[in-house]
């Protein structure tokens, strides 16, 4: 019912952003540009989607690994998955000292999940299965094809404001252009419109993979003290912010990246103390946890 819900609200958005696009676009070039700006956008965009989980677990040097390396990973991973009836995903582990894990893959049948080498390190079983069923929920839910519907026509309003900008489309006279002045405010005012709605998806989305990844380990507690954990590892030892896994930071389970300030306003995921607080809270409604190894 949630995965409905949230689907329903997130198509109102994109809906939303969609008709600013078809309007900025004929503003700007008419007919032209925003065919324009549209193709350009859609292959680009095409392409990453199709290739966006090799892109992500390249980014993180990620490699497979067999039930032979890590048989509880795999273990957990199976029994999660089977209580979903869903297929099982590809396995891989980044060498990466920071706790963390992510999902990619734009469906159950192409999904991916990664956990790095710190997070293996830190977690005890409890919390490492909720972590998993964190991130296939995040898979269940498709987050992943929604993030990149939302990528792709954030895409198409950065390439209409940069087409706007540099190349005199659609036309006409001086007096029917728009203003330098405008046109320079929707330069920098398109991307950043469409980045806010994004990160408002995101971040909406990493409350509902908290809630649904807790009723599927049945485990609400054992997320909320692996959350603990990998906040208390990624501020101790944040990625820089122009290393190769900062294009996949949105997916992880906490911002790999150092946050503060202005940072934090766009962070892609909520404050760490509320996720926990909510979790917290479902534990409580949920009652006393049954949980077998």
């Amino acid at each position: 019912m949630n995965r409905h819900h949230n689907g329903l609200k997130t198509a109102a958005l994109l809906g939303l952003l969609t008709a600013i696009i078809l309007a900025v676009g004929y503003w700007f070039g008419g007919s032209a540009g925003l065919v324009i700006a549209v193709l350009i956008s859609l292959v680009m965009n095409g392409v990453t989607y199709f290739w966006s989980d090799k892109i992500a677990l390249r980014s993180m040097r990620a490699q497979p690994v067999s039930e032979a390396q890590y048989p509880a990973l795999y273990q957990m991973v199976r029994e999660l998955a089977t209580e979903a009836r869903q297929p099982m995903p590809r396995l891989y582990v980044s060498p990466t000292p920071q706790p963390n894990a992510f999902a990619t893959g734009r469906n159950p049948a192409n999904a991916a999940v990664c956990v790095t080498n710190g997070i293996t390190q830190i977690l005890d079983y409890r919390e490492l299965r909720g972590v998993i069923g964190h991130e296939l929920s995040h898979v269940y839910n498709r987050d992943i094809l929604i993030s990149s519907v939302a990528a792709s026509l954030a895409g198409i309003i950065t390439t209409l404001a940069n087409l706007a900008w540099f190349i005199p489309l659609g036309g006409g006279d001086d007096e029917d252009r728009p203003n330098p002045a405008v046109m320079l405010m929707m330069l920098i005012l398109g991307p950043l419109a469409a980045t806010i709605i994004q990160l408002a998806i995101s971040r909406n989305r990493e409350y509902e993979a908290d809630a649904s990844g807790a009723r599927l380990t049945g485990d609400p507690l054992a997320l909320a003290s692996a959350l603990r954990k990998i906040h208390a590892g990624t501020q101790r030892m944040p990625l820089p912010a122009d290393s190769p896994a900062a294009t996949t930071a949105h997916l992880m389970i906490d911002n790999p990246l150092r946050g503060g300030g202005l940072a934090a306003l766009f962070s892609t995921h909520p404050p760490m103390e509320q996720r926990v607080l909510r979790l917290q809270q479902l534990a409580a409604t949920q009652g006393p946890v049954q949980f077998q190894r």
